[in-house]
């Protein structure tokens, strides 16, 4: 079995590191700023009159459905960005004659994505601590939901990455699957308040489960077993491994 160029996927995880910088108000302030709008528009607004959900307070309820939708959101543009800009201007094909394989180019993509994530997660988190006390029941799990979460997202933003032609196509997947799908998962309120037809049909929603994964290691509290949660985050990230592995052995939008 060849062994792994560490070099090779150190130089693209260290590139689009410094990438990241490089745009830092873009990548890392502007989606805490918006999270801090959210913070001080439902938490206050609606906080003040939902005073009790679940045992915590609302302000406490959301803290985190917006940490990972932070998550997921930055981690799937991150890694999205990074390799469709290479294949747009040309340069993606030098990277595919260098002596790396494709379980390398897309960890270093991937990696870069989920620390840039979990670094604006931790972000927010602190900045949510102005707002309301945070107790984590469950520490190592609320760290295992955030890592598997920024991977499954990462990986799922180099396939789109891999797949757009245009920007168009690259903006489709943030803009009409997975904001809708965010504020559909049950950062705001609980399955419990909505109608029976739609809590089921919510269930069907993969975010669903990520949420609440997260809700649960910081309260104790939610809306599916974390059992559950676990099984289909590690479901999805298995997916998208095959797709990825079948995209670099067939050549499918790697070459024109």
């Amino acid at each position: 079995m060849k062994s792994i160029n560490w070099r090779g996927l150190w130089t693209i995880y260290y590139k689009e590191v410094m990438r990241t910088r490089r745009v830092i108000f873009q990548s890392v302030f502007s989606p805490v700023i918006t999270t801090t709008l959210y913070f001080i528009v439902f938490g206050a607004a609606l906080g003040s009159r939902v005073t009790d959900l679940q045992g915590v307070t609302y302000m406490q309820y959301i803290v985190p459905g917006l940490i990972m939708m932070a998550l997921l959101i930055n981690s799937f543009s991150a890694a999205a960005a990074g390799i469709f800009f290479p294949k747009f201007v040309g340069s993606m094909y030098e990277m595919l004659s260098a002596p790396l394989s494709y379980i390398e180019i897309t960890l270093g993509y991937v990696l870069a994505a989920m620390t840039r994530a979990l670094m604006i997660g931790v972000i927010i988190f602190i900045v949510a601590l102005f707002f309301t006390p945070l107790p984590i029941l469950h520490p190592l799990w609320a760290l295992g939901f955030s890592l598997l979460v920024s991977f499954v997202f990462a990986l799922f933003g180099f396939i789109m990455g891999l797949w757009a032609t245009s920007f168009e196509q690259f903006n489709l997947v943030p803009t009409f699957i997975i904001t809708p799908m965010s504020f559909l998962g049950g950062i705001f309120y609980s399955l419990s308040m909505l109608p029976p037809f739609w809590q089921k049909v919510a269930l069907f929603n993969p975010l669903v489960y990520m949420i609440n994964g997260l809700r649960w290691a910081f309260y104790g509290i939610t809306d599916v077993h974390p059992l559950y949660s676990g099984v289909v985050i590690v479901a999805f990230a298995l997916v998208l491994l095959v797709i990825i592995s079948w995209i670099f052995k067939t050549g499918y939008k790697l070459r024109k």
